[in-house]
């Protein structure tokens, strides 16, 4: 009797028109693609994204060269070099992070005491080389001022949260 049902089940393609019904009740069902460069989704209030290296606003860089994010870095990504300035403070001539190797998991930017590194709220960079991820001082100051509007905002909705 099994024989002939698995017969008749394969004669009729049974699992075709089961599966075309079920193409067919989601048809005409409302769409939730995101069409990507117009549409944004929303960004998680923590997300973390590029880095950027932020500035006091009399211009000076804030980072200390105090070498803390580059030893909690679990990833190993970020390389310090220091230098004492003749007025006795200690500043980075030297401050690069390796994107390729950042797993991007924000403790750089928790341990620094002075909010000297952040990661932004930037998704949308990229390398057509492993070179181009590579990123220099000059590079992250720069990110740091094209975006220091937004990481203050943040920065000052965050601590409402602290």
């Amino acid at each position: 009797m099994e024989k002939i049902t698995n017969f008749f089940k394969t004669f009729l393609l049974l699992e075709l028109v089961k599966g075309m019904a079920l193409t067919g009740r989601h048809f005409f069902a409302r769409k939730i693609t995101v069409q990507f460069p117009e549409e944004k989704t929303p960004q998680g209030f923590r997300f973390r994204g590029l880095h950027a290296q932020r500035r006091y606003p009399n211009g000076e860089e804030r980072c200390i060269g105090c070498k803390l994010c580059e030893a909690v870095c679990p990833a190993l990504a970020i390389h310090i070099e220091t230098e004492e300035r003749a007025d006795g403070t200690r500043r980075t001539t030297r401050y690069d992070i390796d994107l390729v190797k950042c797993i991007f998991c924000g403790l750089c930017e928790e341990s620094c005491p002075v909010d000297a590194i952040v990661e932004t709220r930037v998704l949308e960079y990229h390398g057509e080389k492993r070179s181009d991820l590579y990123y220099t001082k000059p590079m992250l100051l720069a990110v740091g001022e094209k975006h220091e509007a937004q990481i203050a905002k943040d920065r000052a909705s965050d601590a409402k949260y602290r």
